[in-house]
């Protein structure tokens, strides 16, 4: 990229160190180990924040045996948390002939949600859902149906995904996009009752699971800071019609040409912007999920993959600092497999972005290598601490930890603040 895009991240001192203590603050906590021994060895094996991406090629590069290994391996190596897909074109791509098990028909970028849930489990990888009621990916054998059928037909496959993972798939993503304006396949997207139907129908099959709205970028971070803009005022307006949404979701895709890249980025890659447009949607004091990342490289160059490293590590530390903030979900992890596009073709559609952790090759990109140092080594713990009085008290990064005392390993959970447990 040339000088300019050097630059691209907008900061201050002020942005800097507010980051830089709200990590300190709301990602750490105060613990303590009530035991016998003499010395306690802590070291965090497991974030409670989620860090991940979507599991869009799970086994989905054909007849090549390494690419699915590296890749089923690359995953756990740095996230916690994976999107799986639930279009509904494809968990039902036939009326009446569901696409959940793992054997079924392969479908490109689909793999059937069995087969990923059987991975996270595998893994220790919390599984996310990604879209209950996503319009634009709603079957074709909707389109010819009644008002009253398609509610009927949301409510049915509400209590399939229901029955079948409510209990172990904690996030539940109900509608997605909702400002694209496209002319979608059933009339029932545009009655003013759609949103609030479809989070009070959510409530009733999923009262135990977290009910994520989500939007694209634009209407997350490119308005003012204020409680009038549109992403704001739909939120609000369903939740005073009594609809229950407990997290919002925000997308972050850099889909822009790269001629455009840097006059784009002015307020999305300006920190104190982005951390005001949270302070707005904080007043509605839901969690935070940031769904859908993609920070693009454009070409293969070293000085352009460093780029992309160093704008990951600036936003990366913006949200994890932000109290409300509880997931971070990369997109892509591979380059040249992107929705829409032609497996390598890298001019196509979203592969022109190059905005994958991993190249076409499946090796680390030093965005990869940079997001794994976060969240593996600069945002962790490890020491060993002298007891006093049979406490050995720490500060850490919440999380399940690994404790070694007297030779024994235990394995424990540190979080909340001011936690402690007797070994």
């Amino acid at each position: 990229m040339n000088d300019e895009k050097n630059n691209l991240i907008i900061t201050d001192d002020e942005t800097d160190c507010r980051i830089a203590e709200g990590i300190e603050k709301n990602r750490k906590g105060n613990f303590t180990l009530k035991t016998d021994a003499a010395k306690v060895h802590v070291k965090l094996k497991k974030h409670k924040f989620k860090f991940g991406c979507n599991l869009f090629m799970l086994d989905e590069f054909p007849d090549d045996a390494d690419k699915n290994r590296i890749y089923r391996e690359k995953i756990p190596e740095c996230f916690n948390m994976a999107t799986l897909p639930f279009y509904w074109d494809i968990t039902e791509p036939e009326e009446g002939k569901t696409r959940y098990a793992a054997g079924s028909e392969k479908i490109y970028r689909r793999p059937p949600a069995d087969l990923c849930v059987e991975y996270c489990e595998k893994n220790g990888i919390e599984p996310r859902e990604h879209a209950l009621c996503y319009e634009h990916f709603f079957p074709k054998w909707l389109s010819d149906k009644s008002t009253e059928d398609v509610k009927k037909q949301i409510i049915k496959r509400m209590k399939e995904i229901s029955s079948r993972y409510s209990g172990k798939i904690p996030t539940i993503e109900v509608t997605n996009e909702m400002f694209w304006g496209e002319k979608g396949a059933v009339d029932f997207y545009y009655d003013p009752e759609f949103m609030e139907f479809c989070y009070k129908e959510a409530a009733k099959y999923f009262p135990a699971n977290t009910l994520c709205i989500n939007e694209a970028t634009y209407e997350v971070w490119e308005g003012n800071a204020s409680p009038w803009g549109a992403y704001y005022c739909q939120i609000e307006n369903l939740l005073l019609k009594g609809a229950r949404i407990d997290a919002i979701g925000m997308q972050f895709h850099m889909f822009h040409r790269r001629e455009e890249y840097y006059a784009k980025t002015r307020r999305t890659y300006n920190l104190k912007h982005d951390l005001a447009m949270m302070d707005n949607y904080s007043r509605f004091n839901r969690d935070f999920h940031i769904t859908e990342v993609t920070v693009p490289a454009y070409t293969d160059l070293p000085e352009d993959e460093q780029t992309q490293a160093d704008v990951l590590e600036k936003l990366y530390s913006m949200w994890f600092s932000y109290s409300n903030t509880q997931q971070i979900i990369y997109w892509n992890l591979v380059d040249g497999y992107a929705y829409g596009t032609t497996p390598g073709d890298m001019s196509s559609g979203e592969n022109y972005y190059r905005g994958g952790l991993l190249r076409f090759d499946m090796s680390e990109k030093p965005a990869y290598k940079r997001l794994k140092q976060l969240i593996t080594q600069t945002w962790s713990t490890e020491e060993t601490i002298s007891a006093n009085c049979g406490k050995a008290s720490f500060r850490g990064f919440y999380g399940q930890y690994e404790v070694t005392a007297d030779g024994k390993t235990y394995i424990v959970d540190f979080d909340e603040d001011g936690k402690e447990i007797c070994l």
